[in-house]
């Protein structure tokens, strides 16, 4: 049986188009952060971690794993994650980016669930289109740090191996929606559930 799945909440930016870092933006009464927290551990994430750059930014029932690097762009936050995962016993990651409120609890439990019938890496899709989260096993890990660079995060090492890539559906379970802008803050706002 597969080990226990860690998250992670990619949450370093400044947000510069949108004028603030997300991870500190309110939607719903709760930050970014602390929803995609909320949506890691609720589908069944643990121990979950949040990566830290342009604020510093704490939500119970994470542990903050900053990033020094995070002007560098999304890659050197999934290296810090899975730095900081080394040590411990996670078999597995789910990564998760603080701007897609939306994707939902069940996206993760899905991932997880692929993992546990013997999936290394899946991807939520949404109309069969690859997304985020993602799920990545501790095997690939090294092979992900040394591709992860500039705004790519995983997507390099996924697009390299498309052999070991699982897409599981998970349009009817949210939507990916970005926010970048002031405007997709105020769409997403009205698609709240």
């Amino acid at each position: 049986m597969p080990g226990s799945v860690a998250g992670v909440l990619l949450a370093a930016g400044a947000g510069s188009r949108l004028g603030r870092p997300k991870a500190m933006v309110e939607l719903g009464g709760r930050t970014l952060a602390e929803r995609g927290v909320a949506m890691l551990a609720a589908g069944g994430a643990d121990p979950v971690l949040i990566v830290t750059g342009a604020v510093e930014v704490r939500v119970d029932g994470a542990r903050a794993v900053p990033n020094p690097d995070w002007r560098t762009g999304m890659g050197s936050s999934v290296r810090a994650a899975l730095a900081d995962l080394a040590d411990g016993d996670a078999h597995a990651v789910v990564i998760a980016l603080a701007d897609q409120p939306l994707v939902g609890a069940e996206s993760v439990g899905r991932l997880i669930a692929a993992y546990r019938d013997g999936v290394s890496v899946a991807v939520a899709a949404y109309d069969g289109q690859p997304r985020n989260p993602v799920l990545i096993a501790r095997e690939h890990w090294p092979a992900v740090t040394e591709a992860a660079a500039g705004d790519r995060g995983a997507r390099a090492f996924r697009r390299a191996h498309p052999e070991l890539v699982t897409l599981v559906e998970c349009g009817d379970t949210g939507r990916p929606d970005d926010i970048d802008t002031p405007a997709d803050l105020e769409r997403v706002s009205l698609n709240l559930r």
